[in-house]
């Protein structure tokens, strides 16, 4: 992974982004922040009381948290001005301006707000909260990208060594959906691929070619399934008509030529394939969490895909690493952000 992440450095230290870290006082979030915060590879935004976060810092001998910018969620006065703002956009929905006040308190949905007033540039959480609870606001908040009506969690997936030779690019490939959509239909398929391929291109650094899996090779099997992910290449090829994808295709197909050549010949992905688009959650998440236990590979994700700004959310048993690196990939999503 190491040179992916030196590639993410250079590109935060070039174009620092402000990244909110609710979070603040949780040691991982701390440890993670001041290795940013040191580096410059971006700037740090904690939300709570700046004393205490100080004083726990100091406890941790952590040299650089006071570089960070700090938004107190328990001054009334000063979250305000993101109260009015939760208030207009979520009035139409019945929300008081008291409801909204309670909300601005809360770290999650105040991180989304500085997003949303473009006083920070992404969110990262999820280290002692629920999936969830870091969805919600975000949905609530952000809503998704322009042209988008659906998120998704895609998975860069590091090989080891022996398999890295035979599949992927550069040792990766990249698994969509594995953790939001449970049942997403033809158009939230075609969505997932082509901000899957934007994933594997701007963010691992892998050329996408994007196969559309399923338990059927180019209508080796009829069923409503398979038309699903034959119409959903269509409708992706649409939305991109750059993007390089072809299904529906088994995943034995999609990664080993020899196979390939048999089920699939002149197919622009069968056999090569660096971009697994799954039919459903079910099937995605089963899969990615095999590869990772009895392959031996590395996951790195859930990447939120299709948000109008990024939000990541982490394991609850990540270590500090994992969330500095997290914070490398929201960075990346928001310099290639399109407004």
């Amino acid at each position: 992974m190491e040179p992916l992440f030196e590639k993410l450095k250079k590109e935060g230290i070039a174009n620092p982004q402000r990244l909110v870290l609710p979070e603040s006082t949780e040691e991982r979030n701390m440890i993670a922040a001041d290795r940013m915060l040191a580096e410059g590879t971006g700037k740090i935004i904690l939300i709570g009381n700046k004393e205490e976060i100080l004083k726990k810092a100091e406890e941790l001998n952590l040299a650089n948290i006071d570089k960070a910018t700090f938004v107190d969620n328990t001054n009334g006065e000063e979250i305000e001005k993101y109260a009015q703002l939760f208030y207009e956009l979520r009035k139409s929905k019945g929300v008081t301006i008291e409801q909204a006040r309670a909300k601005a308190a809360d770290p999650l949905y105040l991180g989304c707000l500085l997003v949303k007033a473009d006083e920070a540039d992404g969110m990262v959480s999820g280290a002692i909260h629920a999936t969830s609870d870091v969805l919600r606001p975000a949905f609530q908040i952000l809503k998704t990208a322009p042209g988008v009506n659906s998120v998704s969690g895609a998975f860069i997936i590091v090989l080891p060594e022996e398999s890295a030779k035979k599949y992927g690019e550069k040792g990766m490939l990249v698994f969509a959906d594995c953790a939001v959509m449970p049942d997403p239909n033809e158009d939230e398929l075609a969505q997932t691929a082509v901000l899957t391929a934007r994933t594997a291109e701007k963010l691992a650094g892998i050329t996408p070619r994007v196969a559309m899996l399923s338990f059927s090779t180019k209508g080796s099997a009829k069923h409503e399934k398979v038309t699903k992910m034959v119409n959903a290449t269509a409708k992706a090829k649409e939305i991109d008509p750059t993007i390089v994808i072809d299904g529906e295709l088994q995943a034995d197909a999609a990664i080993v030529e020899s196979v390939a050549q048999l089920k699939a010949p002149g197919s622009p992905v069968a056999g090569n394939a660096t971009v697994m688009v799954f039919p459903n959650l079910e099937v995605g998440n089963i899969a990615y969490k095999l590869v990772q236990r009895l392959g031996g590979a590395t996951a790195v994700g859930p990447i939120l895909q299709g948000l109008a700004a990024p939000v990541n959310d982490l394991s609850r048993g990540c270590n500090a690493d994992e969330i500095y690196k997290t914070l490398l990939i929201t960075s990346n999503q928001a310099i290639n952000r399109v407004k």
